[in-house]
């Protein structure tokens, strides 16, 4: 069995940088220790992540303890956000409901989808039969979670949108999905003060 452990970063600090570079704020560091403390003493055959620097500073204490150096894959990265990326709960509803539709300068749900799988088929090929550590992001990793179970939608993603970090365990026997466990999560404020509600 193939196993792939997703780590949603922790929060980060939206104060300086761009979508790329955000570093993690000072509780997001605090914060990164309990997906450590939920992992380390799993054996890891391989780190990969999303080249975004809140990816992969999540997971660097968990590559770290295993002498792994961390792989980016610009497929795993973030959705690209447009004029209007983040603009409320109607606006994530009308994403989720149309896979197609995109912002202006935004990116379309289902174009998420198509690379990061793509990426994920790879790791699955790369890594048959192995367990595998993941630095993802909420929107990506929804979209992942998504392709495997067709009934995780807009509900699901809006009940973890402030889980940072969330950390889940997806099965595989050869391409096959077997299942997925949750098993840490600290929730957090989704964009600090801007904190998306119904």
């Amino acid at each position: 069995m193939t196993e792939l452990y997703f780590v949603r970063h922790a929060q980060p600090d939206y104060t300086y940088g761009t979508d790329v570079t955000f570093p993690l704020s000072d509780e997001g560091n605090i914060d990164r220790m309990k997906a450590y403390k939920a992992l380390r003493d799993i054996h890891f055959d391989a780190a990969i992540s999303s080249p975004y620097k809140r990816s992969v500073d999540t997971i660097a204490p968990i590559a770290d303890r295993q002498g792994l150096s961390i792989i980016t894959d610009p497929r795993l990265r973030e959705r690209e956000k447009g004029e209007s990326g983040n603009s409320g709960i109607e606006m994530f509803k009308k994403r989720w409901s149309d896979f197609d539709f995109h912002e202006q300068g935004g990116e379309s749900l289902g174009s998420v989808q198509k690379r990061n799988i793509s990426c994920i088929k790879e790791i699955l090929l790369d890594y048959r039969d192995k367990t595998v550590l993941i630095g993802t992001h909420g929107t990506a990793l929804s979209t992942i979670r998504n392709y495997y179970d067709s009934s995780f939608g807009f509900e699901g993603f809006y009940r973890i949108i402030n889980y940072m970090p969330y950390v889940i365990r997806l099965g595989f026997e050869g391409e096959t999905f077997l299942g997925m466990a949750e098993l840490c999560f600290v929730e957090k404020e989704y964009h600090g003060k801007n904190r998306i509600k119904d």
